[in-house]
């Protein structure tokens, strides 16, 4: 079986390269700018053999790192479909240990394996010009390629456990964001080291750190500046390797065990959010609140005036003589307040389809927590790119903690208070369809109320971290932490009671708010 499966995977590698003409131009053209780009690679990396031992080990472990992590997170923001699904075998019938041992064997003939193959013995090359022992290089090539293959396989499996029968777009722009919030902080964090001839501190630390992980110890072994720490790294190796080949092992047995749920016609042409979201009460108002959110103008306008707001409140400041690395520290703060601010209206957004929440006996727990869904999927990266930048311009990256602190304690507790005010005190808007700019006349002063108590209540919230982080500011980063879990105990405190009280009223103010959507 094994041999059969091989040959089935080179002749699907070479079948890529068959077609029409303007087919094969086009995979002739990306060959050869792989293998161009290949070479140039490795040209360089065989270059640190000129370099120190100690950058010859961060780049290393930094850069095998995020290969290895790569071969994970590649399949399922790609949307890949594995040309060698178990499940495609199961029509002969094969046993699951021999199908699941040949499978294995197939995924390391593959382009992007035969790529880091290159670049890891260029990298053996810079190893043993600082002196590092053969079969240590060796060993080390071979446990980082085989995780990097297990680790796409593993992920490929799962995702065919998990996918819908069409992945949606909105999928994979779950994931591309899960990819912002990530990369976009290691990147400024990168780009705002001074290397000044050496190493940074950071990325020594980093390297430390990764050497002892499962995605970067193999890539250590090599490298290690001890036999103690190499034979550490081989150790954790080795049991990734294993954990990871027993969960491929069984990931094979449930495919070829599992039937797959049958879909309907609607499923098959996407239903969007729906069709993403858990089919619960949580999950539907979670997906009906997240097409809001992303069609409806009104939501879009309030949701880009956020970011723009925030950035001009540093131009007076700059103008009056504080310091840009001082100024730049405020507009994260307050794109956090604003955006957990933002849903303290957001039932009397829904107009007269409120009915279907309370009519179809929705949990008020349910309603709550599905409209914060699109709130935080907004904030999340506004918040992962606005933070390194601010600290970048800043310059001291010990400061980090803290301003998370102060991002988190006005957004999470904000967040809480809007889920009250949302129940308690809605106030007639703009109907859907018309101008978010045209606003309806409002007889009392209940929404005025509302909003400031919301504004107050977050600041109040957020009061100690910001005294902790300012502290830090004038004198000692090391309150910065104080700050940090200051924001985040009071954050999570607020956000907990706001959404179980809110949760309460909905359930018990029912009528009252279908007589205040008729009414607006």
């Amino acid at each position: 079986m094994v041999a059969h499966v091989l040959r089935l995977r080179l002749a699907m590698m070479l079948g890529a390269l068959r077609g029409d003409r303007d087919h094969v131009l086009r995979r002739a053209v990306g060959l050869f700018v792989l293998i161009a780009g290949t070479v140039f690679a490795a040209v360089n990396v065989v270059a640190l053999a000129d370099s120190d031992r100690l950058t010859t080990a961060v780049v290393t472990v930094l850069a095998g790192s995020a290969v290895t992590l790569g071969f994970a997170i590649a399949p399922p923001v790609t949307a890949s479909v594995d040309p060698l699904d178990p499940r495609r075998f199961a029509v002969i019938g094969p046993e699951p240990r021999p199908l699941a041992a040949a499978l294995l064997a197939a995924g390391f003939f593959s382009v992007p394996v035969v790529v880091v193959v290159v670049l890891a013995v260029s990298l053996a090359v810079a190893w043993t010009a600082h002196g590092a022992p053969v079969g240590g290089s060796i060993v080390s090539i071979v446990l980082g390629v085989t995780t990097c293959v297990l680790l796409a396989r593993v992920s490929l499996a799962l995702g065919a456990l998990v996918r819908r029968p069409r992945q949606s777009r909105e999928l994979i722009g779950v994931y591309l964001v899960a990819v912002l919030v990530v990369v976009v902080p290691v990147g400024i964090f990168l780009g705002s080291l001074e290397w000044r001839g050496a190493v940074p501190s950071q990325l020594v630390s980093a390297a430390e750190v990764l050497g002892w992980t499962p995605v970067g110890a193999a890539w250590n072994i090599a490298v290690a500046p001890t036999a103690g720490a190499a034979a550490a790294s081989v150790v954790v190796a080795l049991a990734t390797v294993a954990l990871l080949t027993a969960a491929w092992f069984v990931l094979v047995r449930v495919l070829l065990t599992t039937t797959p749920r049958p879909f309907t016609v609607r499923e098959r042409a996407g239903l969007g959010w729906f069709a993403l979201l858990p089919g619960t009460p949580g999950g539907a108002v979670a997906a009906r609140s997240l097409s809001y959110w992303f069609r409806d103008r009104r939501y879009v306008v309030n949701v880009l005036v956020v970011p723009i707001a925030a950035v001009l409140t540093t131009l007076p400041l700059i103008v009056a003589g504080v310091p840009v690395e001082y100024a730049v520290l405020l507009p994260a703060p307050i794109i956090a307040l604003f955006l957990g601010w933002l849903p303290h209206n957001d039932l009397a957004y829904d107009s007269t389809a409120l009915w279907m929440h309370i009519a179809s006996g929705v949990r008020g727990l349910s309603d709550r927590l599905g409209r914060l869904v699109p709130v935080v999927l907004i904030a999340l990266p506004l918040l992962a790119v606005a933070i390194p930048l601010a600290i970048a311009v800043h310059g001291r990256w010990a400061f980090a903690p803290a301003l998370v602190g102060v991002c988190a304690a006005p957004f999470l507790s904000g967040l809480g208070l809007s889920s009250i005010a949302s129940v308690v005190a809605p106030y007639a808007v703009s109907r859907p369809g018309d101008s978010p700019f045209q606003q309806p006349q409002r007889t009392g002063s209940g929404g005025v109320a509302s909003q400031a108590l919301v504004m107050i209540g977050a600041l109040i919230a957020a009061s100690p971290a910001i005294w902790f982080a300012w502290q830090a500011v004038a004198s000692d980063t090391a309150d910065a932490f104080a700050a940090l879990w200051a924001g985040l105990g009071a954050g999570v405190v607020v956000l907990l009671v706001g959404v179980a009280v809110g949760a309460a009223q909905f359930e018990r103010r029912g009528t009252r708010l279908m007589e205040f959507a008729e009414a607006t």
